[in-house]
Parts: structure tokens; C-alpha cells; sequence
């Protein structure tokens, strides 16, 4: 038997409240202090829990939080109120941040957005009476004269639908939360639908015939390795020529899978060859408007339904096709990467090599450009320009030049272009940048891969920003490579 953690800060806090008793909290030398401190953990808790009803906005994973967590904290809590003359804040942080929720946590993004939550109900001000937890005032301490039931009662009076400020989010992260519940709903729905097809309208298999015929006719054939490794070798002084010929590799054996593939489950629906399980599965997915298990398998991270992930296959090869025939563009569409580590790893080994210095000391300086993609015609002396990217929770404002609130129901915008600097012994700036991470996809979350970088993570980026970075973490703020559309 399994029991679903309540929905909402309000069900959770009860929850919380409901197996306390007056006894456990008048046993504190500090009876002020841990019913002050008492009601910030069970907000934390209650925080925690349903950030991640917004998906990758709250977390990269979600992560299953449980009581157990919860109690093993209070325990904690209690134990060092009555142990030190001090309120130990670092303590209570690191116990509860690092090791009980954290020891969930296996992102470190991801620990870095639940270390700046507790800042917020872990910090000498929540002992002030009516210090509020949210810009609304909502969501506040109340008197330490009040009893459990005192407690109780003001839980009561909150608000049964949670409000995002309380998690630190935007607006629209609400709109965020009603498509993904709407669209789990819709593609369960689809799943159940029956296949047989009602008379009137054309039959399954002449639908799933036509879009594989379609398909085919649009997807070009491989591009020639050997004329690509030709006219660009293998060179000490340009990596870019190594990255591509390992770009067109890669398309190669995607462009190879989507076509044979296709032409066999033309024939199979002709009867020409017998129709497989890969294959029925095949067009079980072309009639659902989602891309083959086949070419997943083979394929780079993307959400996109088929026809937007067709559209944006053919915009990639083309993007290769105008790099093998116009040589090495002055602005790297960044999204259109297979791997984008291998491009950036070669901007870095470009710059040791000419400057002769070891690579493992150098790192990226970021600078957001004015310019648009078009005026930019040449390439940088050092480092690369880059562009295609989106960004979420947040929205770059080219009058004032840095990070803004996003407008209301924008929920992606486009990033200006970015100039990656390659620079020596780097010191990062302590603060007017936010860290902003980079994802190939809207779902963040990636496994870790053989190079031992994550399947969905590229890198981090310093955007500048007036607000303290803490803002922009728990808005959930990143920049995403392509959307789901």
C-alpha cells in the first residue's frame, strides 16, 4: 500500500501539524524558537513537495521527498536548539539541505535550487513575528504564544490553491503546470484509442502509407564523408574541421536508420515483407504524430511531435550542408548540434593550440552581443558567437541589456547571441551574473553518458543580471537548445 503525499502547501502543512503534539514542543529549552522554526521546516517541506507538480521549472527530477525526511529534521531541529547556547543556522542547514533532502538529490542544479529554498526558512529574520514568506504577506510566521491548535487553525486560513510567489516561481509557471497535466491527459487518451479504423474516412494503413511517402521524399540522402574530409582535414591549428566531419557521421547513420526504416515499412504494408514488431510499433507512432522508438534510438534529444522533428531534422542538415559549402559560419546555430560538448571542447583546444597553453586551464568568458545573427559576417579573432537558443522563466531585455521578468503567458523566449571567449586561470565574477545552465531539451533532466557528460546538459553561462542569482534559481530559470514545438 502506498499514501500519496497530500496536493498543496495548505493539505501538506496540516499533514505535518496534525502528528505534532504541545508535549514534544514544550519539552525545547527554546519553546519560541523551535515553534518558529517549526512552522519555516514544515513550509520548506510543504515547498519542496509541490515544486514539482511544475516539472522541470521546480526540478530536473522528482524527487520522491517523504515525512521520514520531515521527521528525521525535526528531530534535528530540536536536538541543536537545546544543545547550543546559539542558533545554529549553518548546522541546521547543512543536516537538512545537504544530507536529509539533499541526500535525495543527484543533480546538482538541482541541489543548488533546494540550498537557496532553505536560505529562505533557515535564517535569524523568521524569528521576527509576521516575517512573511511571500511578497503577497500571505504565507507568514504568527505569534509563538499560539498552541498546536493555535497553528492549526491559521493553516486553515491559507489559501487551498497554492500561490507560485511561494515557490519563488513566475506567474506562468501555472500556465506550465495546466499543459503538463493537460497534455499527460491527452496522450493517455491517445494510447487507449482503438486502432480499427470507423468507414468514411481513409483506413489506418492508408494515412501511416502516406506520411512515410512523404517523409521519404523529404529526408535527403547522406552527405559524402569523404568529400567533407577533402576539402576539410584533419588540422593541428582548426578543430572545427574534426568537429564537422564527426557532425556529418552521426547524420549520416540517423539519415541511413530513417530511410531504410521507412522503405521497409512501405513494403511491409504493401505485403512485400512481413511486418515486424519494430515496424508495427513504427506505425503505430507516424499515425500518433510522435517520432519511431527507431529513430530515438539513433536520433539527438528532442521532444518534438514527428512533423515539427522532421521540419527541424532538415533545418540541422542544412545547416551542415551550408557549413561543408560556404565554409565555417561566422555564428554556430548551437541547437543544431548533434553534440555540442565536441564543438565547444574544440573552440578551447583552438585557443591552447595557438596560444600554446594546456586546455585544462582555460574556461569560457561569456559576453551577450547587440548585434543580431545577420550583421554578424565574420568570426570572432578568438572564441565562437553563437545563437538559437531559448530561454525559461525569465526573458532577456535588450533595452536595458540584461535579464528580465518574463511578460504574462510568455512562457520561451529568444536569447540574444552569445560570444564564448576562451580565457586562461579565469576567475568567475562573485556577483551581477546569474549562472544559467543549458539544456538540449525542455525536460532538463538527462542520464549520464559515457563522456561523462549528461545526456541533456551542455553548459553554464553567466547572463548579466541587477537581481542576486538567488532570484533566478528559484524562478527555475535556463536556457533550452529547442523547444517541444
Amino acid at each position: 500500500m502506498t499514501i500519496e503525499p497530500p496536493r498543496g502547501i495548505k493539505a501538506n502543512l496540516l499533514k505535518s501539524y496534525v502528528s505534532l503534539s504541545d508535549d514534544f514542543i514544550n519539552s525545547c529549552s527554546k519553546v519560541p524558537e523551535l515553534k518558529s522554526l517549526l512552522l519555516s521546516l514544515c513550509f520548506f517541506h510543504g515547498n519542496v513537495l509541490e515544486r514539482r507538480k511544475f516539472g522541470p521549472l521546480g526540478f530536473n527530477i522528482p524527487y520522491e521527498f517523504t515525512d521520514g525526511d520531515l521527521r528525521i529534521c525535526v528531530s534535528q531541529l530540536k536536538m541543536f536548539l537545546d544543545e547550543y547556547a546559539e542558533i545554529p543556522y549553518k548546522v541546521l542547514k547543512y543536516t537538512a539541505g545537504e544530507i536529509n533532502y539533499g541526500g535525495r538529490v543527484t543533480d546538482d542544479w538541482d541541489r543548488r535550487c533546494i540550498m537557496n529554498i532553505l536560505q529562505d526558512y533557515y535564517n535569524p529574520n523568521i524569528l521576527e513575528e509576521e516575517h512573511s514568506y511571500s511578497q503577497s504577506g500571505i504565507y507568514k510566521q504568527i505569534s509563538t504564544s499560539f498552541d498546536i491548535n493555535g497553528y492549526l487553525q491559521y493553516i486553515k486560513s491559507l489559501p487551498i490553491n497554492d500561490i507560485p510567489e511561494i515557490f519563488g516561481l513566475h506567474d506562468n509557471a501555472n500556465i506550465t503546470f495546466a499543459q503538463n497535466e493537460t497534455f499527460a491527459l491527452l496522450n493517455a487518451i491517445i494510447q487507449l484509442q482503438p486502432k480499427a479504423s470507423t468507414s468514411g474516412g481513409k483506413a489506418r494503413e492508408e494515412i501511416v502509407e502516406e506520411l512515410a511517402g512523404s517523409i521519404l521524399a523529404k529526408v535527403p540522402s547522406p552527405i559524402n564523408v569523404q568529400e567533407v574530409m577533402q576539402k576539410y582535414p584533419v588540422m593541428y591549428e582548426e578543430s572545427m574541421n574534426t568537429v564537422l566531419v564527426q557532425e556529418v557521421i552521426r547524420y549520416n547513420r540517423l539519415l541511413k536508420v530513417i530511410s531504410q526504416t521507412l522503405n521497409d515499412l512501405l513494403k511491409a504494408l504493401k505485403g512485400l515483407v512481413v511486418m515486424s514488431s519494430e515496424l508495427e510499433l513504427m506505425s503505430g507512432s507516424l499515425y500518433n504524430n510522435s517520432v519511431p522508438e527507431l529513430w530515438k534510438s539513433k536520433a539527438y534529444p528532442s521532444l518534438k511531435p514527428l512533423a515539427s522533428w522532421v521540419m527541424d531534422l532538415l533545418q540541422r542538415i542544412q545547416f551542415l550542408q551550408k557549413w561543408i559549402s560556404e565554409g565555417i559560419p561566422a555564428v554556430f546555430w548551437i541547437s543544431g548540434f548533434f553534440f555540442p560538448q565536441a564543438f565547444l571542447t574544440g573552440t578551447l583546444q583552438n585557443f591552447a593550440r595557438k596560444m600554446i597553453i594546456s586546455i585544462d586551464t582555460i574556461s569560457f568568458d561569456f559576453k551577450v552581443m547587440k548585434e543580431p545573427v545577420p550583421q554578424l559576417k565574420e568570426r570572432p579573432s578568438i572564441g565562437c558567437y553563437i545563437h538559437g537558443l531559448f530561454l525559461e522563466g525569465a526573458r532577456w531585455d535588450m533595452e536595458i541589456f540584461q535579464l528580465a521578468e518574463s511578460r504574462p503567458k510568455e512562457l520561451y523566449t529568444e536569447m540574444a547571441v552569445i560570444w564564448l571567449t576562451p580565457v586562461p586561470n579565469r576567475k568567475p565574477p562573485e556577483k551581477g551574473v546569474y549562472i544559467c545552465p543549458i539544456y538540449k531539451t525542455l525536460t532538463r533532466a538527462g542520464t549520464l553518458s559515457t563522456t561523462g557528460h549528461s545526456t541533456n546538459y551542455v553548459i553554464a553561462v553567466e547572463i548579466p543580471t541587477q537581481e542576486e542569482q538567488r532570484h533566478w534559481i528559484k524562478r527555475g530559470v535556463a536556457l533550452i537548445c529547442a523547444l517541444d514545438y
